[in-house]
């Protein structure tokens, strides 16, 4: 009887699942099914065991647990009948896999069925090896296999081509065996069979270079022949698809001859006119035909060919740009990214056509097509494109315009051929976008701006006229800010005109008025504010008359909820008030720093230093940094620095960081008047008199400062860091440390630098079921030993219990494993064990460390090992 005509229990299963209204009562029934087939498999039921194993494939596709039924699987195997193999097949490649142990009891039985008289049965053995076949089993059974390929039987020797290329790829070391048989699949006319055969030469040629040249020298000329009468063809219903013979097969062929000409002129050659052929004869209004093209044009690319060809496939890829389908547009797109290394000029022609697809409604066509024209621009064509993105930067949906703004910066910066016009295309991303535009994308602007001197009221004026049509832009108004507080009177005097300026009128009055507005219509925001207050400070020495209203509007926020606007108002009204001998020199101009300098810390090249000089400036040929291999200072991230200031006096901390040459007054107080030290001058600058004891210092610690955010006077303003700069002096008397004024080294901080260098977290092993990760550390002053976190994450759906963790190591190292935090490992990464090691290696600095480690656990109480060796650990341990 057939259990599957009517009425069987299988059917019922499935429509009692499906019946469930609940995931709770699905798991209940599920329960219910699993409870009977363990029933059947106790009883040794044989009638039903293929229909049980039929329930368990469908209880496994819904995502249950279904080890149990492995053994059926190989009961059924062994079992005469074909309904039987079937099923028994079936459900080995469904419930088990190559790592299975289970796996290597059915070795015997594929043998066997490899053998069988029936073809049927033949075929039922190679899919099931094609699919599940180990190393072992592939050594095993190779020989078996490789007769199969020599039958004649098309469909055992197409199933048996597809079986050795899983054999192949586990056992590389076979490729020899089926270099033979694999030649003699190339001279078949069956279809199915010649394209198994393809393939697998194909796979051959990876895996091994001798195949590679073997099939190169002797069937090159005979594939295109296959090829030239692939194309040639005439109309053959059963291999026919859209009007094209069997393309299919056109695309195999097209792989291999791509695999055997990459690299070799002679059989690049020798299949150059065949693939014009192709390229040329191709309909490309079906799909199919697009789909050879499109492999046409990857086998020239690859091939040693002649520029004549390559620029036939790349307009076949500028056709493809205007096909509708937003599939073949995207692979043509992502093949173009490609071909410009080869034949950049071929792929510029194609230029208006990648802008258009720039503009497109698919968001993954859009950001393609703007990768590419990413790579498309060059120091002759940066104008017109920036233009081109610049326009349709205006009109763009708000999802687009941060990747669309990021790439215009960067083109911009990277190809600008002056200053002036990389001011100008950065001021109209701002003024379009500049809520999109990233911070250090407007602090290397701002770098910019502060060496153009010869531009400063130029840009200047242009922000001032940007920020009264564009105010709504965030990033606009900061820049624009800190230029008027850098450059205020210039705006107000029209000084530094150009030819192509319009004039312009502005009192001290309005350009107070843009800061007190930016101040107001930002007021959730802490950066821009403290930059207002900044330029505010500054404006009151470049505007004497105005001093008046710009302390009293500094003096709204002294009441500021904000610890750090209340602070700076606080300082900044002291200065205003009770220091008019020092203002001028704490509000001037930042000082010029090197763009290279700037750009290669950006790149993160080297650590950050403070150029001393006021005209270091790099005066490139496009008038823009570029990258190179030095240090930067961030203009508006000094914060940032992680290398400390070295010890000096404080007269030159003072000096570098306000401005104020103290030499020089002190000569002016004459000779017999002695030098004031370091901290006598911040005494007198904070007005609390004589220096305090050491113990009372903390209390004016953070008076010019920050303990969140440190932002100086002299503009160097970051509020996302309290990373400090940590300075001692000494007084005449001696002993007493200088105080920060940009901030004080917190004790979080001292701790950090006092534990010592830290390194990355690295996954030691990781298979299918189980990951491990190991943390680092060193113990304070004592290099050789390594305290290392191991974290066990269970990636099956099954919890393992007695879990234990062994390591080896070689005699140079000392190891102790601490017990475990726990032996039951939760499934599907629920939660984790801990273990910690100590390693001491006595050859530190000449051997690096490595581990050899055993895993042991039991999964349904069956006893499960896992081993491996570690090497990956970082440098320095």
């Amino acid at each position: 009887m057939n259990p599957f005509s009517s009425g069987t229990r299988l059917r019922d299963m499935i429509r009692s699942i499906r019946g469930c209204k609940t995931a709770a009562e699905e798991r209940a029934v599920v329960r219910k099914e699993c409870a009977s087939i363990r029933a059947a498999i106790s009883d040794n039921d044989n009638d039903y065991r293929h229909r049980n194993m039929a329930k368990l494939m469908f209880i496994h596709m819904l995502g249950y647990p279904t080890h149990f039924g492995q053994m059926e699987c190989l009961k059924l195997i062994a079992a005469p009948g074909f309904p039987e193999k079937r099923i028994g097949y079936l459900g080995l490649m469904l419930l088990l896999d190559e790592r299975q142990e289970v796996l290597m009891l059915v070795t015997n039985s594929l043998k066997q069925d490899l053998n069988h008289t029936n073809q049927y049965i033949v075929g039922l053995a190679l899919c099931a090896l094609g699919n599940i076949c180990s190393a072992e089993m592939a050594r095993d059974l190779a020989p078996e296999v490789e007769r199969l390929l020599q039958l004649r039987d098309p469909n055992i020797r197409k199933k048996a081509a597809l079986c050795s290329i899983r054999i192949i790829k586990k056992v590389p070391d076979l490729a020899e065996n089926f270099v033979n048989p694999a030649a003699s699949l190339l001279k078949e006319k069956h279809h199915g069979v010649l394209l198994t055969g393809i393939q697998l030469c194909t796979d051959l040629c990876e895996v091994s270079t001798e195949a590679l040249e073997f099939f190169r020298k002797k069937y090159t000329e005979g594939l295109v022949k296959v090829l030239k009468d692939v194309v040639n063809s005439p109309y053959a219903p059963e291999y026919d698809i859209s009007g094209i013979a069997d393309p299919f097969l056109h695309i195999r062929l097209l792989r291999i001859l791509r695999v055997l000409g990459h690299g070799d002129t002679d059989a690049s050659d020798c299949m150059n006119d065949i693939l014009a052929q192709v390229a040329t004869k191709t309909e490309s209004n079906k799909n199919a035909g697009n789909a050879i093209l499109y492999e046409c044009v990857e086998t020239i690319m690859s091939i040693e060919d002649s520029s004549g060809l390559r620029v036939l496939a790349i307009n076949i890829l500028g056709r493809f740009l205007s096909n509708r389908d937003n599939n073949i547009r995207y692979v043509a797109l992502n093949m173009l990214m490609r071909a410009i290394t080869v034949d950049s000029q071929a792929v510029q022609r194609h230029r208006a056509t990648i802008l258009e697809c720039v503009k497109d409604l698919d968001a993954s066509i859009r950001k393609k097509a703007l990768e590419l024209v990413y790579l498309l621009v060059n120091e002759n064509n940066v104008t017109s494109l920036s233009k081109e993105l610049i326009d349709y930067l205006e009109v763009t949906d708000q999802e687009f315009k941060g990747d669309l703004t990021e790439k215009i910066c960067s083109i911009v910066e990277k190809f600008s051929p002056e200053k002036i016009w990389y001011i100008d295309q950065m001021l109209k991303v701002l003024s379009l976008a500049g809520n999109y535009v990233k911070d250090e994308v407007w602090h290397a602007l701002i770098v910019v701006i502060s060496n153009a001197s010869n531009l400063h009221g130029y840009t200047v004026r242009l922000l001032y006229r940007a920020v009264q049509l564009s105010g709504e832009q965030e990033i606009l108004v900061r820049v624009a800010v800190w230029c008027i507080g850098e450059y205020g009177e210039m705006l107000v005097n029209s000084i530094g005109m150009l030819e192509k300026e319009e004039p312009i009128t502005v009192t001290e009055c309005d350009a107070i008025d843009v800061i007190e507005s930016a101040c107001k219509q930002y007021s959730t925001d802490l950066a821009t504010r403290a930059m207002c207050l900044v330029a505010l400070l500054k404006l009151s020495c470049r505007f004497p008359s105005s001093s008046q209203r710009i302390q009293d509007i500094i003096a709204q926020n002294k009441g500021s909820l904000l610890l750090e606007l209340q602070q700076r108002s606080i300082e900044f009204d002291s200065i205003l008030q009770k220091h008019q001998n020092i203002r001028s020199a704490l509000c001037e101009r930042m000082p010029v720093l090197d763009e290279s300098t700037y750009v290669g810390r950006r790149a993160g090249s080297l650590p950050a230093a403070v150029s001393t000089s006021q005209g270091a400036v790099l005066d490139l040929s496009n008038g823009v940094g570029k990258p190179s291999a030095a240090p930067l200072v961030d203009l508006l991230d000094l914060s940032s620095d992680d290398t400390p200031v070295p010890n000096s006096s404080g007269n030159d901390f003072l000096h570098d960081l306000l401005g104020v040459d103290l030499s020089i007054a002190s000569t002016e107080t004459g000779t017999n008047q002695a030098q004031k030290s370091g901290a006598d001058v911040l005494m007198d600058l904070l007005s609390i008199g004589t220096l305090p004891s050491q113990s009372s210092l903390s209390s004016f610690d953070g008076l010019f400062s920050s303990r969140d955010n440190s932002a100086s006077v002299g503009g160097l303003e970051n509020l996302s860091s309290n990373t400090t700069l940590p300075v001692q002096a000494s007084t005449e008397s001696g002993g007493f440390p200088m105080m920060d004024l940009l901030d004080a080294l917190s004790p979080s901080e001292q701790n950090r630098e006092d534990s010592g260098p830290t390194y990355p977290s690295v996954v030691a092993y990781e298979s299918s079921s189980l990951r491990i990760t190991f943390n680092f550390s060193k113990q304070p002053g004592n290099v050789r030993t390594t305290l290392v976190e191991a974290n066990f994450v269970n990636k099956s759906s099954n919890a393992y219990t007695d879990f234990i963790f062994q390591a080896a190591v070689p005699k140079f190292l000392q190891l102790h494993l601490d017990p475990a935090s726990n032996n039951v490992l939760p499934a599907s990464g629920n939660g984790l064990i801990t273990q910690k090691l100590r390693v001491v290696n006595s050859q530190h600095g000449k051997k690096s460390l490595v581990m050899r480690i055993r895993i042991a656990y039991k999964l349904n109480d069956k006893d499960v090992k896992e081993e491996g060796q570690i090497s990956n650990f970082p440098p320095g341990l």
